[in-house]
């Protein structure tokens, strides 16, 4: 019974979490896109801009994936089997390196 409650619990906050991650996706793309089209309109220099909106988009992608690993934890706790804990351990590390890798970038360019 306990059990079962938790199970349920888990895959609605790591469901919660997701629609999150897509939310800051969704609106960290549609800011830089904005951005960009406004350069465009404005005809003021892209290339100047470009590494303001590029910073500013990668915040937006590091902190969905931060949710994206918030999610997968939840669902590695709730996973059934072994099998599932192996995919989402693997999908998890895959978005670990990923945001390792784009939060140095983005250190690198703002320094």
């Amino acid at each position: 019974m306990m059990e079962s409650w938790i199970h349920q619990l888990g895959v609605i906050v790591s469901a919660t979490i997701e629609v999150a991650m897509i939310a800051t996706i969704t609106v960290g793309t549609a800011h830089a896109l904005w951005r960009v089209l406004d350069c465009v309109v404005h005809r003021q220099a892209l290339a100047t801009a470009i590494r303001e909106i590029w910073l500013h988009y990668a915040s937006w992608i590091l902190l969905a994936l931060e949710f994206a690993l918030a999610a997968d934890l939840i669902k590695t706790v709730i996973a059934p089997d072994w099998e599932e804990i192996g995919q989402l351990g693997a999908i998890a590390a895959v978005r670990v390196v990923l945001g390792y890798f784009l939060g140095r970038d983005v250190a690198e360019y703002r320094s």
